[in-house]
């Protein structure tokens, strides 16, 4: 018997602005959605299950991630309930129910929570910096290996416990027991979808979106494997100097027109940006611009004199792996690419059952 929670959209409205209780379910949402079809009532589901506090369905639920928010829903609504930021709001909170540390909610939640753990990471790098008393050496090997050590620990000891919950509370829990070869079927979905996030060519008017998401993408992973396993940093190899500062300068440019863009409020989806959408594109931003800095003054033989910018670079890189990474927005394009995973395991489970 499912159980309804009265409180719940008070609680959700931590995780974003916008009032679901002012729906009167039309369906005026599914009927304008692009991404809804006859078969699934997307996103008006999710906006009676918040209505209603049935917080077991929505964390069984995988339609929060399979939104990409182009805000038609929003635009259109009759009773301004903004069912695009409700999904949004969703996605916040399914991240904080699937994180067994609990900071994700809490840094959601809490801007005073976030900004002291920002603080106080930025503090512990500058301690290291005078610990070492700023020997520029000593600190970038520091940088160097806590960039691997970071992506490793950070995978298996906070993001794949949280996926294996996701999974627990979306296929495992409602019963689906799909066979293991059906898991190896669909890994080419995740694999397509966590380098394309193809699904957003479904909404009508994310085409330009999505290719800046894409790109984005590209220019991170692309300066994340030059960084740390081509080391960047310290080669000599011209096409690898190359490489970094294009890779650089891509994830500095694209996120300064997401900036730019949220500053402007061009679009439905910019109107409500939340403290963890900014920190997650300034930041991205910060670390293309600080990266492409240091290497420019490493060429220029100016960075021996110049410690406090490769400092300005590692309090930038220890933020972002230590606190976006696993806890803030990031998170959002890992779980997006799993649901889509595990909705082709549902549909292939389905399909075997027909027959």
């Amino acid at each position: 018997m499912a159980r309804i929670n009265p409180e719940f959209t008070d609680e959700l409205k931590k995780f974003g602005a916008f009032d679901p209780n002012a729906c009167y379910n039309c369906g005026n949402c599914t009927a304008v959605c692009t991404l809804s079809d006859e078969d699934n009532s997307f996103p008006r589901k999710m906006v009676r299950y918040s209505v209603l506090g049935l917080e077991s369905e929505i964390k069984a639920s995988l339609d929060p991630w399979l939104c990409y928010y182009c805000g038609e829903c929003s635009v259109t609504c009759p009773r301004e309930a903004d069912p695009g930021e409700l999904m949004m709001s969703l996605r916040r909170w399914l991240t904080a129910k699937y994180d067994w540390t609990g900071l994700s909610g809490l840094l959601y939640k809490s801007v005073a929570a976030s900004l002291t753990a920002f603080i106080l990471l930025a503090a512990l790098v500058l301690w290291f910096g005078a610990y070492e008393q700023f020997n520029l050496d000593a600190i970038m090997h520091f940088g160097y290996y806590f960039e691997m050590l970071a992506i490793s620990t950070v995978f298996l000891l906070i993001l794949l416990p949280n996926i294996i919950h996701m999974w627990w509370l979306t296929l495992y829990k409602p019963g689906i027991k799909a066979p293991l070869p059906n898991y190896f079927k669909a890994i080419g979905e995740l694999l397509v979808h966590m380098f394309t996030q193809k699904r957003t060519l479904g909404c009508d008017d994310n085409q330009t979106r999505w290719f800046e998401h894409f790109i984005l993408v590209l220019g991170y992973l692309s300066l994340l494997f030059t960084t740390v396993f081509l080391n960047w940093f310290e080669t000599q190899y011209l096409f690898i100097i190359i490489l970094g500062y294009i890779e650089s300068a891509v994830i500095f440019v694209v996120t300064f027109d997401f900036v730019r863009r949220r500053i402007q409020k061009e679009a439905e989806i910019n109107k409500h940006s939340q403290p963890s959408d900014w920190l997650f594109v300034i930041w991205l931003f910060l670390m293309g611009l600080t990266a492409f800095i240091v290497r420019l003054f490493i060429d220029l033989d100016i960075l021996e004199n110049n410690v406090w910018m490769y400092l300005v670079h590692l309090i930038i890189l220890v933020q972002w792996a230590l606190i976006i990474v696993p806890f803030g927005k990031w998170t959002h394009f890992l779980y997006r690419s799993f649901a889509m995973y595990f909705e082709r395991i549902i549909s292939l489970e389905t399909a075997e059952n027909k027959k």
